[in-house]
């Protein structure tokens, strides 16, 4: 693995699932691998989880991460080749990628879409001319269209969380919020549950909230939650606006909110969230504060994913 960008740099996720555990069992049992190795986190939106887990998890390969937040820290970066750079940014990624190469080993990209234009946002541009410029490993730490990080390791909290021997049923719904959010969660899930192919997977959402079919096909999809969550044993609780009619809100029903009454569909199914939630317009507290949430170890779940990622990375 050169880059980590999507499911698709992966040949087995089960091999690199089976790594991330080993090292949560044993978080410092590579503590050499990365001596002598920078990664650079670039960020040009917030972050929390993904920033902090990223960080703990160079630091246990023994890598020295430094966090550079874009446009805060330094100058307003240019992603557009043959621009005329009149207005706003004072860098061209051309100028600035190389020598972030020359820098670090590694560069860890995070990046958010505008929602006003779906052909760039899917275009990834920004973390495309990264990868083109810097002549290092990337890993991204969400783009415009996914977020692979958070869906290895939700993968990661599925196949611990489940003993038993069969498939489980994974139910993806969408759920209320107070403003358009992207589809980048709700895309890679999808992707990474689909190439997994260790679950029966269904995604229940509102009309016209239908995801790019590249990311959804082999999902059985429907407009019935109630439906979707008959017999889950997982229930993945995430926004997103709308794709065809792209960045919108057409439907913020209420109704769609998991509460305790709708767990009593499923087979006392565990709820996921990526974090940070909406608390009451998402997912009631009776949930996230109940038995059958497991939104703390799945978040806790971030460092071993991407300490699976690097060390995939260094090895190679």
């Amino acid at each position: 693995m050169k880059n980590f960008i999507s499911s698709g740099d992966i040949s087995d996720i089960n091999a690199l699932v089976k790594r991330a555990l080993e090292y949560k069992s044993n978080p410092l049992k590579d503590k050499s691998l990365g001596s002598g190795k920078r990664i650079g986190l670039l960020f040009l939106n917030p972050s929390m989880r993904t920033r902090l887990s990223t960080q703990i998890a160079a630091q246990n390969l023994g890598m020295e991460a430094i966090v550079f937040n874009v446009g805060q820290d330094g100058w307003a970066i240019e992603f557009e080749d043959e621009a005329i750079m009149s207005g706003s940014t004072a860098e061209h990624v051309r100028d600035a990628a190389p020598i972030l190469g020359n820098y670090f080993d590694v560069l860890g990209i995070r990046t958010f879409p505008l929602l006003q234009n779906k052909t760039e946002d899917y275009s990834e541009l920004y973390i495309q001319q990264f990868i083109k410029y810097a002549g290092i490993p990337v890993i991204s730490l969400e783009s415009a269209t996914l977020h692979p990080l958070q869906s290895l390791t939700d993968v990661i909290t599925i196949r611990e969380s489940f003993t038993e021997n069969r498939k489980p049923k994974v139910v993806l719904t969408w759920a209320p919020h107070v403003k358009a959010l992207p589809q980048c969660v709700a895309n890679s899930f999808s992707q990474w549950i689909n190439k997994w192919g260790e679950a029966d997977f269904v995604i229940s959402h509102p009309e016209d909230y239908e995801l790019d079919v590249k990311f959804t096909a082999g999902a059985t999809i429907t407009h019935n939650q109630s439906e979707a969550l008959h017999n889950a044993d997982f229930v993945y609780i995430k926004n997103w606006s709308t794709y065809t009619d792209y960045g919108r809100i057409y439907c913020n029903d209420p109704a769609w909110m998991m509460t305790n009454e709708k767990l009593d569909l499923t087979q006392n199914a565990k709820v996921m969230h990526c974090l940070p939630v909406r608390r009451n317009v998402e997912v009631s507290d009776e949930i996230l504060d109940g038995p059958n949430s497991i939104v703390t170890a799945q978040a806790s779940n971030r460092v071993w994913a991407a300490q699976a990622v690097l060390s995939e990375i260094l090895k190679n």
